[in-house]
Parts: structure tokens; sequence; C-alpha cells
């Protein structure tokens, strides 16, 4: 079979799974990642069978959760494994050592720093084209986890009076610091390394002792009988939210198979397409190919929502109609995605916890222009490829002038539910109209196909005009061309 067509091509990590790859078709790092989670979901009913603070202390806890995910990551990305654990050991390092007035500046520079050059890295790596998934994905998390740890942590000692806006991670007194192992857990546990969520350390922390259920149902045990005894209340099962999610899963694994792979968002870009159809069904096919583009990221996020809730993580409440809620670390709403009527909608219910990481570290923090460095924040975050930037970059008039219409047009539009009904239907039609225009670049990372072409015009009048110039030259700008239209034709979406 020829190199550049089988599944293990650019594979970084185990090829145990090659025969089950090349026999259904898929790329083996998907593959991988694959395994991994669903080895995960049932470790972690394990964990929360047999591995419960009942019948174990935290720290074997903290040790279990650390290896497996250091397992997972070997396993999916071989030896660049060591760059996970390089960033974690050093962030550790900065969080034990630096001042406390500089902690969170100092861990915010390293994390971001190295992130990003390992995403230049990965980027001549793989010849200029991406996987699904590599070695960046768990340092895109590592760099939330590690950053906001250190905020929480200048947060809580530089405003010990006030802990109501942090989530503050002390479990005694405000002078003791997370252990080597809890460290480790908090950044490296197998519910969480390969695709997240990020948590804030206090939630995690309770979790592993036993207390995460518990403290929530406090509140709702001292209002129903009057008692502030927490070990009244029976702990709710996760089984009714995991099962519900796992079902999800589901659906979105067929909608990916069937509708991704028959709309395929690259043909917004076939040259054939774009000079022969007519700019509404090119308008329609993009919007069809971007709703179809979504299933993925539902399925990945849902999965490793239900991952963490099987293990007993993420239980967030029981409201007033007594309904349990195991959302706390939900990464994604898709009711809420599907129906927003705004940009900002939008994004407040997808990446859900990468937008808190964002609010937390950048938004409420920046003096001046909170939306534009939160973008370009989350523009760096993601990586070097020009297409992200075009995204972010984009979203902030974007964002600006739709939070300017909802402010001075939506009042005239509350009247009557019909009228109303109309501004939600057009603002919804909108929104997602802007979503694809906005988005295309970030899975397409089109600009480098519209690069190519200046480049393909640049060599051709270049090698014209000076028939002279020597042919390593031209030979040079044809690679250049080869290579970013290498970008989009390689990118899985």
């Amino acid at each position: 079979m020829d190199e550049l067509t089988t599944s293990s091509f650019k594979t970084t990590g185990s090829k145990w799974l090659l025969p089950v790859s090349d026999f259904f078709g898929f790329p083996l790092d998907q593959v991988n990642f694959l395994a991994c989670q669903v080895f995960a979901l049932g470790a972690s009913f394990w964990f929360r069978l047999y591995l419960s603070p009942q019948f174990s202390s935290p720290v074997v806890r903290h040790a279990v959760a650390t290896l497996f995910g250091l397992s997972f990551v070997i396993f999916c990305f071989g030896w660049y494994a060591v760059h996970i654990s390089v960033l974690v050991m050093v962030c550790y390092r900065i969080l034990v050592t630096a001042d406390i007035h500089n902690i969170h500046r100092y861990t915010m520079i390293m994390a971001v720093s190295y992130l990003a050059v390992c995403q230049v890295s990965r980027v001549f790596i793989y010849n200029y084209g991406i996987l699904s998934t590599d070695f960046s994905g768990p340092l895109m998390i590592i760099t939330q986890k590690t950053t906001m740890l250190a905020f929480q942590v200048h947060d809580g000692k530089e405003c010990p009076g006030d802990l109501s806006n942090v989530s503050f991670f002390l479990s005694s007194t405000s002078s003791s610091k997370p252990s080597l192992i809890e460290y480790l857990s908090y950044n490296l546990n197998f519910l969480s390394i390969l695709v997240g969520p990020c948590s804030h350390y206090k939630d995690y922390i309770d979790f592993i002792e036993g207390r995460h259920v518990q403290r929530r149902l406090r509140r709702l045990s001292a209002s129903n009988t009057g008692q502030n005894g927490y070990d009244k209340v029976s702990e709710p099962s996760p089984m009714a939210a995991v099962t519900r999610k796992l079902l999800i899963c589901g659906v979105c694994m067929v909608l990916f198979l069937t509708l991704t792979k028959a709309f395929p968002v690259t043909y917004n870009v076939d040259s054939h397409f774009v000079n022969e159809a007519p700019f509404l069904t090119r308008l329609t096919y993009a919007f069809f190919s971007i709703q179809a583009a979504r299933p993925k990221f539902y399925f990945a996020w849902t999965l490793a929502d239900a991952i963490n809730n099987a293990a007993g993580y993420g239980f967030k409440g029981v409201d007033e109609a007594g309904q349990v809620s195991w959302d706390l670390i939900s990464n994604i709403s898709i009711w809420g995605i599907e129906t927003a009527t705004s940009f900002k909608k939008f994004i407040d219910n997808w990446n859900i916890q990468t937008g808190v990481w964002l609010k937390t570290v950048c938004y409420d923090r920046a003096p001046r222009y909170p939306t534009a460095l939160t973008f370009i924040l989350s523009a760096l975050w993601h990586g070097v490829y020009p297409g992200y930037y075009f995204t972010f970059i984009t979203a902030i008039p974007i964002t600006l002038a739709a939070r300017a219409v909802r402010k001075n047009v939506r009042q005239y539009f509350l009247s009557s539910h019909p009228v109303k009904l109309v501004y939600d239907v057009v603002t919804w039609a909108a929104t997602q109209l802007c979503i694809c225009y906005t988005v295309m670049p970030f899975l397409l990372l089109v600009i480098f196909s519209l690069l190519a072409k200046c480049v393909s015009l640049t060599m051709t009048v270049v090698c014209s005009l000076a028939p002279d110039l020597d042919v390593l030259s031209c030979q040079l700008l044809g690679m250049t061309r080869s290579v970013m239209l290498a970008q989009t034709d390689w990118y899985p979406g």
C-alpha cells in the first residue's frame, strides 16, 4: 500500500490498533483516541465503584488517575508526550517557587510560550499538515489548567477577604499549596487529558476526596430538613446522565458518518464549484456543510463529559423542580448552539470551559479592549495557522456589531410574542450565516489556497520576466505553492 494512503500516515503514537484502523478505514490516530476514550469510560465506572473515597485514600486515587492519563498520552502520541510532562513540571516549579504577586504572569508566559513553540514545531513535524489528534491538543488543555490554577492562587492570596468571585483552591489553610501528586493528578488525570474539559482545581480536589457531590447537596439538605449534616442526603447516581450523553454520542457518530461525509467542508473551496455554482447555491452549501461539520465536536466533548460523570465528577446540583444536573463541567450545549440568536449566545454554548478560562485569565482582567484581547488570546491558544487568526479577528467586529444591534434594536420587537418570534427567526438566520462566514477559515484554513494562488501568479510572472533566473529559485517557489496547497488538502476539519 502506498505510504501516503495508509491510515497510519503521520501517526506518532502506538500502532497496535493498525489492523482495526485498516479494517474500518479510519486514520490510526483517531482510532487510538477513540480506544483510549472508550477505555476511560470503563475505567471511570471502576474508579467510582471500586476506588471510591470510602475504600481508597486520596493519594491512591490521585496516583491511579495520573498513571492512566500518562498511559493515554504515551499510547496516542509516543515520545511527544514528553512535552506534556515538561510543561506540567515547569509550571509546578513556578507555582511553588515564584513570588505570589507574579505567579500568574510567569505561569501564563511560560505555558502560552511553550504551547506556541510546540504549535510551530508541529508545522514542521507534519510538513504543514495537521492530524485531527496530535500532542498539541493535550498541551492546550494543560495550558488552561496550569494558568487557571495560577490565577486562582494569586487571587486567593491577594484578596483573601473577597473569595466570592474566585474558585479558591486551598483545602485547609491559606498557606498551603498543592502537593506534587495533587498537581499532577489535576493536570494529567485520565478523565480529561485527551480532550478536556478544564475544570476548577477546587472542584477536582473535592471530587478526589469525596466531597464533590455532598457539598452541593448540603444546601438542599439544609433547606429541606433543616439539618446541616450533608451526610444525611444520599448521593444521586450519574447513570441517567451518562446514558443520555452516550445516546447523544451515538447519534452524533451516525451524523458524522452520514452528513459530515456527504457534505465535506472542503468542497466549499473546490475550484469547479466556486467558478460554476451560483452564489445562492454556494451560500446554501456553506450553511449545510458547516452544520454537518459540528457532530464530531459534539461527539468528542459529550463523550468526555460522560466519562467524567461516570467517575462521579461533574455534579452541578438539583434545581427547584428536583431535577439532578450533571453538567458542571460540560463543554457544550447542543440546543444552545443550534438555537442561538446572537453571536455571543453561540460562543457561550460552544467550548464552554474554554470560554470560562478565557474570561478568567483575560476578559475580566483586560484594562482596555477586553473583547479584542480575548479573541486574540483564543487564536494564540489554538495555534499558528493563519486560518485561526482570520476566524478570531473576524469575530471581533461581528461580536461588537451583534452586541450593538441587540442593545439598540431588540427592544422594539418585544411588544408581542409573534413580533418577538419574527425577530428571533431573523437573528437566528443571521447568526448562523455569520458563523458560516467566520468559522470557514478555521475549518479549512482557506487562506493557504489563496496564498498558493498568489505564489503561483508570482512564480509565473517572475520566471517569465526573468528567464535567466536559476532553476533552483523557480523550484523553491513551486515547493512553497505545493506546501500551501497541501495545508488545505490534508486538514481533516
